[in-house]
């Protein structure tokens, strides 16, 4: 068959755009999806997906998920997604909205992603006082015991969380850290009910944030907005009172994404 006729009957995707499409569906998924569905999603034959979900992989831009068969972003795709959020235009935009919220606040500000085992800070901006928590960009914090981390899981289809947390330890980082996965599920509900998550001493003593999501056009989270400080400066509740000035500047970073 010649690449013309290939082209034809495999719903006109030019030979050299299968990979990308694939990856594309991948991206826009949100889970691990299955090769038979990613035959029906882009009208490919079932060698030629295989083909290209091996040759993916082997290259780090995607990665098996638990259970041996479908496939989500693998290391490169996610670092490709982060290069992407960085780009000048949006990274000069984004930290002056992140400098107004720490301004407006007078507490650090974070943007972070989620990677393979923690979520990853993206962007910072510092507050004045000279009492402030070290988390440099590009520290990776865990999942379960951060406020980033919780929102992000509070996303997650119950069997994807259900997948994660039987697969990783849930270390107790102060007496306060959620280690049973029934509890945190609980506050996971409770954070996709009210919309903000809450670290409430649970990945560093003396220290509490609030977090929010960041969407994208089909509501997915993309990354997350947090707001930290000493507890010297604000309790949890104290915090928590910040909330409407987190969300309007999570709302502005939105729209500078999705322009």
């Amino acid at each position: 068959m010649s690449d013309d006729q290939d082209t034809e009957e495999a719903g006109k995707i030019p030979t050299n755009l299968r990979l990308l499409v694939i990856l594309e569906e991948v991206a826009r998924a949100g889970v691990p999806v299955a090769p038979s569905t990613l035959c029906e999603l882009v009208g490919l034959p079932k060698p030629t997906v295989h083909r290209l979900l091996h040759t993916a992989e082997t290259e780090g831009f995607l990665q098996r998920s638990l259970d041996g068969r479908s496939y989500g972003p693998g290391k490169r795709m996610r670092k490709l997604s982060t290069n992407t959020l960085s780009s000048q235009r949006i990274r000069t935009e984004r930290l002056r909205v992140m400098r107004d919220l720490a301004s407006d606040v007078g507490e650090t500000c974070n943007l972070a992603a989620p990677g393979r085992d923690g979520m990853v800070y993206l962007d910072r901006v510092e507050t004045h006082w000279p009492l402030r928590i070290q988390l440099p960009i590009g520290t990776q914090v865990p999942f379960h015991s951060t406020a980033s981390g919780k929102m992000y899981l509070s996303t997650l289809p119950g069997s994807v969380l259900d997948r994660l947390l039987s697969s990783v330890e849930l270390e107790r980082r102060t007496d306060q850290t959620l280690v049973e996965p029934e509890a945190l599920k609980r506050e996971l509900a409770d954070t996709k009910t009210r919309g903000f998550s809450v670290d409430n001493e649970e990945f560093m003593d003396g220290m509490t944030a609030v977090a929010v999501a960041i969407r994208d056009d089909r509501g997915r989270l993309m990354t997350t907005l947090s707001i930290h400080a000493p507890r010297q400066r604000h309790d949890i509740d104290s915090l928590i009172t910040q909330l409407p000035k987190l969300q309007e500047a999570a709302s502005r970073l939105e729209q500078i994404v999705l322009e």
